[in-house]
């Protein structure tokens, strides 16, 4: 491949008999706020056969001249000008065009904002700035492109920056890597339409075309050949719409509209030479001695467009080939590109009622642009469902309101809502991912998917990496009572798959402006904060979302007696302080069942309920808080009188009859860094649930609680000032229905359809991170990082070589080299798993 210079943009121009404004446009290239020496101006004179060669080589120290004996077309020109080009980039200019000072500086600026940006589009306005030329584009589902807006009046909404299917080859520029990874304009086209083939070929490859308007050029539109009266014109846009459609379309969309757009070109044809097509029907009456009669050329242009199409189908065939075995976005995800395709174009009525005829006998338009998403969680899917698998469950939900959505479960799965699929995949079975993977779209994980799961890992598909739990923080407090190595491999292990996925995660989702400010400095020190990331936004809104747990938006109704009456030594006037959830090792129950023991010698009507102590998860086993917690309660005299333990978990849809049957809500946890960046998914519930709520303070809950007087928020072990809240908020009138009335107001920040909103809109227009490239021949997808390769992943020290070597020694040390084969041979049948 050629060497070319960076930062240099060359602009090619071909000349075909406008000499003059070819001058004319070379003298206003010189005069733009780019410097020189970034500037390389090629033109091709593309066989005029007058003096144009004569005249342009007055500028031939200016300007670098490339002669074509015959006239190679709008393409053939284009191609051998980038041939003969040396810069970074392509600009392709008309020679009746005059650029804005800023045409290429502003071009070259949106590059930054992201690796996947493989073109941009200028905008283009008529010579006089009045009227537009090109702001956007669209096309046709038989193929013609159009510039929607073109002739209007120009007005402000068209200088919003947007990703469009093609640029006009008027004033647009292209990455000369990506142009010769496209293979150039495609030659058979010659002109028209080829520019809409580039553009629709270089989104299928994954790269973006970005419209931007502030990137401007004018445009004099004195063509050369007259749009609505010449033949050959005619007779290229027809044929070139069906080699656009032939090659680019998927196999699925291909069978849908083809057939309907050769008939279409077949009424159009008959249709513009106003013939009457029942002529020779036998039931016509009249003489068919003549052998020949009367066909305009305008209807010839289409039949012989069509007969073209079948000459060139061995070309064609092979072109299509390529297309598709290169292409990384299907064609629901395209279709948001294509603007509308339901434009009949030629105001002929004939016409227009054949038009009708067949969009709706064949359903050419049936194509859905609805995504298809993947959401994938680690835990149980049911009626009993933890955290994790509640979350990823309503974000199915949400998202299944505009899009087909598969939710993926590692453990277990069944369905509660029609709206969408639930399904399962086992890590000991990492095929099982694959047909999932190549459905999807768009692919949204929590826990260790990636890391699990080859197809995944390797996807080409747009990732969202959900790391609302800081799971490396967890297992500080999980490993807790472990040998110091195995508690240190613990957390190493979970630091490890979440740089994997920060490295490979195209958006993320955390819960707090604290977790933001966390997550971050990590993305920061593995790389993804760089360059290309903040170009694209400066508050990188657009890599990392604030999207907290949520709650449902329909008010919680009680079904059925839950507690009161139900479990033995709690009545219906009792107070109940319910702790919702599960009892993990960075809790601190102890301080509140002593603080219970306490409140009751003067309140015997007080209870304590644990909503919760086995996980729904199999393979989460039971910490040694929870047995702590059983004795203490035991030694105090309080098991079954004051303090109750639900030895189960209560179903997800059942939770409401426990909630609406407490009084209060608590959550006590010790202070450390964990509790400083986590999210207690449990005081939610209260929220909904509408109870007020004491919870230790030091995490973004406790905040919320104490700013908006939702409860209480206590230091940690504090047994007086937690003794003090509960005594307040359950017995003070006052108090807990002030405390009720603000948890009424603040629970409708926490709606899910609020707090995922940032999710919603992403889905809506997804898009690879800014510093995200597409390995294609490799087949795997990495982020921009230091050293000589700008292609692959910037792996943490705790991967690849070292990793293996790391994991092969501590395996050695706890089993022998007979645990090393084991594992060995374990990771190559996952591996060969991954490729069936």
């Amino acid at each position: 491949m050629k060497k070319r210079r960076s930062g240099v943009v060359s602009v090619v121009l071909v000349n075909f008999r406008g000499t003059e404004d070819t001058l004319e446009c070379i003298e206003g290239l010189f005069g733009l706020n780019w410097s020189n020496d970034l500037l390389e101006i090629v033109v091709v004179e593309n066989g005029s056969g007058d003096d144009s060669l004569e005249k342009l080589q007055t500028l031939a120290d200016r300007v670098t001249i490339v002669e074509s004996k015959e006239n190679l077309g709008f393409t053939g020109g284009c191609n051998l000008g980038v041939q003969k080009s040396t810069g970074e980039y392509i600009a392709f200019l008309n020679n009746d065009a005059k650029p804005h000072p800023d045409w290429i500086k502003e071009a070259v600026a949106t590059f930054a904002t992201g690796t996947d940006i493989g073109a941009v589009a200028s905008k283009v306005l008529d010579w006089d700035g009045v009227n537009v030329d090109f702001v956007d584009a669209s096309v046709t589902w038989y193929g013609m492109g159009y510039k929607p807006h073109a002739g209007e009046k120009d007005r402000g909404a068209w200088d919003e920056e947007k990703d469009v299917l093609f640029g006009t080859g008027a004033a647009m520029f292209i990455k000369a890597t990506v142009f010769d990874e496209l293979g150039g304009f495609d030659d058979n086209f010659f002109m028209f339409y080829d520019d809409v083939d580039l553009g629709w070929r270089l989104n299928l490859l994954g790269y973006r075309f970005r419209f931007q308007p502030k990137s401007l050029a004018f445009h004099k539109h004195h063509a050369s050949m007259n749009k609505f009266g010449n033949f050959r014109e005619e007779y290229l846009l027809e044929r070139n719409a069906l080699y656009s459609l032939y090659k680019n379309l998927d196999d699925e969309s291909l069978a849908r509209v083809f057939p309907g757009a050769l008939l279409l070109a077949t009424r159009r044809a008959i249709g513009r030479g106003k013939l009457d097509s029942t002529s020779l029907d036998l039931r016509v009456p009249g003489d068919d001695s003549d052998p020949t009669m009367p066909v305009p050329k305008s209807t010839m242009a289409g039949v012989f467009a069509i007969d073209q199409l079948v000459e060139q189908l061995p070309q064609m065939a092979s072109a299509r080939a390529k297309v598709q075995a290169t292409r990384v976005r299907s064609d629901r995800e395209m279709s948001l590109l294509f603007g509308n395709i339901d434009e009949p174009a030629y105001p002929i009525e004939s016409y227009l009622r054949g038009y009708e005829k067949i969009v709706e006998s064949l359903d050419v338009l049936a194509a859905s642009a609805r995504r298809r998403i993947l959401v994938i969680t680690g835990d149980s899917v049911g009626k009993k469902m933890a955290g994790p698998a509640i979350r990823a469950w309503n974000i199915a939900k949400l998202l299944s309101s505009e899009h087909d959505v598969r939710l993926l479960s590692m453990t277990h799965a069944e369905s509660l809502d029609d709206s969408f699929e639930v399904g399962v995949i086992s890590h000991h079975r990492p095929s099982s991912a694959i047909a999932h993977e190549r459905w999807a779209d768009i692919i949204i994980v929590q826990g260790h998917a990636l890391a699990l799961f080859p197809s995944l890992e390797n996807s080409k598909k747009i990732i969202v990496v959900d790391v609302y739990d800081p799971l490396h923080l967890e297992q500080l407090e999980q490993g807790r009572g472990k040998i110091l190595e195995l508690w240190n491999k613990q957390v190493n292990d979970a630091t490890d798959a979440l740089n994997h996925q920060l490295l490979l995660g195209d958006f993320f989702l955390c819960a707090s402006e604290r977790q933001r400010h966390f997550w971050l400095g990590q993305l920061a020190g593995l790389g993804r904060i760089n360059a290309y990331t903040y170009s694209r936004d400066s508050e990188l809104d657009s890599l990392i979302a604030i999207a907290p747990f949520g709650i449902s938006g329909t008010d919680p109704v009680k079904s059925q007696p839950a507690i009161r009456g139900v479990v033995p030594g709690i009545g219906a006037d009792d107070k109940i302080i319910i702790w919702g959830g599960g009892i993990y090792n960075w809790f601190d129950p102890g301080v509140l069942i002593r603080a219970v023991a306490e409140v009751s010698v003067t309140h015997p009507d007080v209870r304590l309920f644990f909503m919760g102590v086995k996980h729904p998860n199999p393979d989460v086993p039971e910490m040694e808080v929870v047995s702590e917690a059983r004795v203490l309660a035991e030694q105090l005299g309080m098991t079954n009188k004051h303090v109750f333990f639900n030895e189960s978990w209560v179903p997800f849809d059942d939770r409401q009859n426990y909630l609406l049957e407490a009084d209060l809500g608590v959550s006590t946890h010790f202070q450390h860094v964990e509790t400083t960046f986590s999210f207690r998914t449990r005081i939610l519930d209260y929220l909904w649930a509408g109870l007020p709520i004491v919870t230790t303070e030091g995490d973004s809950f406790g905040d919320l609680v104490e700013k908006e007087n939702l409860g209480a928020s206590i230091p940690e072990r504090d047994q007086g000032a937690l003794v003090a809240a509960l005594e307040k908020l359950l017995y003070d009138p006052i108090a807990r229905d002030a405390a009720r009335a603000n948890v009424q107001r603040v629970r409708e920040e926490f709606l899910w359809e609020r707090v995922l909103a940032p999710l919603v809109e992403f889905c809506r227009k997804p898009l690879f991170a800014a510093d995200k490239k597409l390995a294609r021949a490799g087949g795997h997808s990495g982020v921009v990082g230091r050293g000589k390769s700008t292609e692959t992943v910037r792996r943490s020290s705790h991967t690849g070589i070292r990793r293996d070597m790391d994991r092969a020694a501590y395996y050695f040390r706890q089993g022998g080299a007979g645990a090393v084969v084991e594992r060995f041979q374990a990771r190559q049948e996952r591996k060969r798993d991954a490729k069936l």
